[in-house]
């Protein structure tokens, strides 16, 4: 984008007096805004408390068997690709970021 230097510049009185029209303007623009009137139990219901009894909830996430091209490192217990293997020690396999 091409800058025109020769024009005039705004100075920072300029800019904060538009600034400060702008905050008055959209201060008096959200207080005539409607109030969202929402049921707090509705609210609460919407959110997962850390330690929540959850033993009733069932998983809704499809589970795959593991693929034959994949590994489950030893150490962070990540399952990787099978080109990500760094080290095979007793049966046990480890990935290049566990091993790195």
């Amino acid at each position: 984008m091409a800058t025109d230097y020769d024009a005039p510049r705004k100075t920072e009185e300029d800019v904060s007096e538009e600034s400060i029209e702008e905050l008055k303007t959209r201060r008096t623009a959200t207080t005539q805004s409607a109030v969202v009137d929402e049921d707090e139990a509705e609210a609460a219901d919407s959110f997962e408390l850390p330690g929540a009894d959850l033993s009733g909830e069932e998983l809704l996430v499809r589970v795959l068997p593991p693929q034959a091209d994949e590994f489950t490192c030893a150490s962070c217990f990540l399952v990787r690709h099978r080109s990500q293997i760094a080290l095979e020690k007793d049966g046990l396999a480890y990935c290049t970021d566990c091993e790195g």
